[in-house]
């Protein structure tokens, strides 16, 4: 994989990419939510997960990729599949059907923090003042944002979204555990695929046959989705991230939850309460501390 440069080297085309990569990530909760207008979770997450496995590994075979997964590390792939795509995707949509999906972004996107602490718990990582800020950040950014809903009952849709970032950040560190030697790119197209096996398993479980007599809205919605929001997003963004400094990496993350909030208030008509605000600056706050704060002082150093 190429080395990634120093801030002062990134081109303006990696810029375009990372905040074209951001649009399509934001944008991949506001056409959730559409398709969800039309359609079960289930069959929301059958065909996209579906359409961005194939896309995926498409782009991969096509630019030349290895897709090759040892013998020996294919299990681990599959339990990262089974946790950063299937328990994911599931969760998030049926977060967003329940829920908000602005508030939706806002939780999810505490991942980082998630990640930081299990980090510390299971692989004995060193918590540093940046760290225990950020985790004090993200506690007080949850309370002000969660205790309202939970006077007045118990909030579903939020807690929905927490177990989103508990997953996805429950993936990574399991990577990391295991020591993955996979290539990034090959793990994502694979963790699609083995995704898509759980997610299939239940939808005909719980769902039966997937609907797929939908509106063209909806089918328009759930091939943005699968095609441009997970799927080709994914080739985008392992295919540059080698070349990207971390600071510009750090950045295009942190675009994504604020281009999923403001989108969802101007295309959903939602309208944040001055909890959901706060709640999100403060946990903006704390996962800017996580990524973007090491990558300045990288950068710097």
């Amino acid at each position: 994989m190429p080395q990634a440069r120093d801030t002062a080297e990134v081109t303006g085309r990696d810029r375009l990419l990372v905040l074209l990569l951001a649009f399509a990530w934001g944008g991949n909760w506001i056409a959730g939510a559409i398709a969800l207008h039309g359609t079960s979770p289930w069959t929301l997450r059958f065909f996209g997960s579906s359409l961005a496995g194939l896309t995926l590994i498409a782009a991969a075979l096509i630019t030349g990729h290895t897709l090759k997964v040892p013998r020996g590390q294919r299990i681990h792939v599959m339990v990262a599949g089974f946790l950063n795509v299937a328990l994911f995707q599931v969760l998030s949509a049926f977060a967003q059907a329940n829920g908000a999906t602005s508030r939706v972004v806002i939780l999810n996107y505490s991942m980082p923090i998630w990640t930081t602490i299990m980090s510390c718990v299971l692989l004995g990582e060193r918590l540093d003042r940046t760290r225990q800020i950020a985790i004090a950040l993200c506690a007080v950014g949850l309370g002000v944002l969660v205790w309202p809903l939970i006077e007045q009952g118990v909030p579903a849709a939020a807690f929905l979204a927490l177990g989103c970032a508990w997953a996805w950040g429950g993936a990574t560190v399991y990577l990391k555990w295991v020591k993955s030697t996979v290539p990034p790119l090959a793990t994502a197209a694979w963790q699609l695929v083995f995704g898509f096996l759980f997610i299939a398993a239940g939808t005909f479980v719980f769902e039966g046959v997937p609907h797929v007599n939908l509106s063209s809205e909806t089918w328009i919605a759930i091939l943005f989705v699968g095609i441009v929001g997970t799927g080709f997003a994914h080739f985008l963004w392992w295919s540059i991230a080698g070349r990207l400094s971390p600071v510009t990496a750090s950045i295009g993350s942190l675009l994504v939850p604020v281009i999923g909030v403001l989108g969802s208030v101007a295309l959903l008509g939602e309208r944040p309460t001055a909890n959901d605000i706060v709640g999100f600056v403060l946990i903006f706050g704390a996962a800017a501390c996580v990524l973007l704060l090491p990558a300045l002082r990288g950068a710097r150093a």
